[in-house]
């Protein structure tokens, strides 16, 4: 590119001899953009044999931008008089590029201002000099700005590195978390689920005054599908109702889950006793629907629903004895149907 060179510093026919480098040394990368070829020279004799840097110049300011997002300095070092652009409005474009905001800008200046050191440094400069410099400072600065500057990008990755890890770590937390709830057979709520959400949906019923119903489903007659069908078929329909399941009880606020076995649970909150049984009727018939061969039948469901308004006096516990009760019966009289906890049934003595 016109107006810019890449150089190795190290030049066998200097007379200055390499300054010490420091044991945990850094690579520099200088970029000296100034107008004056002259002063470029300068600057590369005074850092030639310098094994840890490496330095570039541009002469066009209008490619200073171009230059320092290819070269990736660690250090620029920026002439102020510039034909074409002041240098000052150099720096400051430095700063709104994401390639050099954090780059180290050292300002290199023909006049001992202080004014117009107050300007570079509001501008963004992060140092200042009179050229041309003394040589051993300037190589001291060069490697001062150098090693703030990677330590600052070395920081910027530990971060990221770490941010990304937390959010790893967040997201296996939460799978993790999402295993201890689910049901790895049907990918319903499990029972450890069931009881947590079941007692949140209590206290917030006792809050809001609204009643929570619980519907407890038995697959009839399942023991005798497994012996006939054998234990994957009747996991594939354990898999099948569960999909009833999920959308018989389709409101966010719906939990379907599996108790244990073959058996299964809804909870269903702020719903009345006929939305409750509305549920089941939906839940049974679209088991029937599936169509599944059972014997002489099919396979089918029986659901009993118990629904409760939240009281101190009552237990979620309660709740769930009722809708067991209520199941007991379905079975009793002949299955695939669905029984309601009657309401003048006594809730407290069914958890004695």
């Amino acid at each position: 590119m016109k107006g810019e060179q890449d150089l190795n510093p190290k030049d066998p026919g200097s007379p200055d001899l390499p300054t010490p480098v420091p044991a945990d040394k850094y690579l520099s990368m200088v970029l000296l953009v100034d107008d004056q070829v002259m002063i470029c020279e300068a600057v590369r004799r005074m850092l030639a044999n310098q094994p840890d840097m490496d330095f570039h110049y541009c002469t066009d300011p209008m490619d200073a931008l171009t230059v320092a997002e290819r070269v990736k300095p660690t250090v620029i070092l920026q002439d102020l008089v510039m034909p074409g652009i002041d240098g000052m409005e150099l720096v400051r474009h430095y700063r709104r590029v994401s390639a050099t905001h954090s780059v180290p800008v050292i300002v290199l200046s023909a006049k001992d201002d202080p004014a117009i050191k107050s300007e570079a440094f509001q501008a963004g400069a992060n140092d200042y000099l009179v050229k041309l410099p003394d040589r051993v400072e300037l190589i001291a600065r060069i490697r001062y700005h150098t090693r703030a500057y990677l330590d600052h990008v070395q920081r910027d990755e530990a971060y990221r590195a770490l941010r990304e890890s937390q959010r790893q770590l967040m997201r296996v937390n939460l799978e993790l978390e999402r295993l201890t709830r689910i049901d790895g057979l049907t990918g319903l709520g499990n029972r450890r689920y069931f009881d947590e959400y079941l007692g949140a949906e209590w206290k917030r019923g006792l809050r809001t005054q609204t009643a929570v119903s619980v519907l407890m489903i038995d697959v009839d007659h399942f023991k005798r599908y497994n012996d006939a069908y054998g234990h994957l078929a009747g996991d594939d329909v354990l898999k099948r109702v569960s999909q009833v399941l999920q959308t018989s009880a389709s409101r966010s606020t719906d939990l379907a889950a599996r108790y244990g076995g073959e058996e299964f649970v809804i909870v269903l909150t702020d719903v009345t006793p006929a939305g409750a049984q509305h549920v089941a009727e939906r839940l049974v018939r679209g088991v029937r629907e599936l169509d599944i061969p059972h014997g002489d039948g099919r396979v089918s469901v029986s659901v009993g629903v118990a629904t409760i308004m939240p009281q101190e006096t009552v237990t979620p516990d309660d709740l769930v004895k009722a809708a067991d009760l209520a199941l007991f019966r379905a079975k009793a009289e002949g299955r695939d149907r669905i029984v309601l906890h009657e309401g003048d049934e006594p809730l407290a003595g069914v958890s004695s």
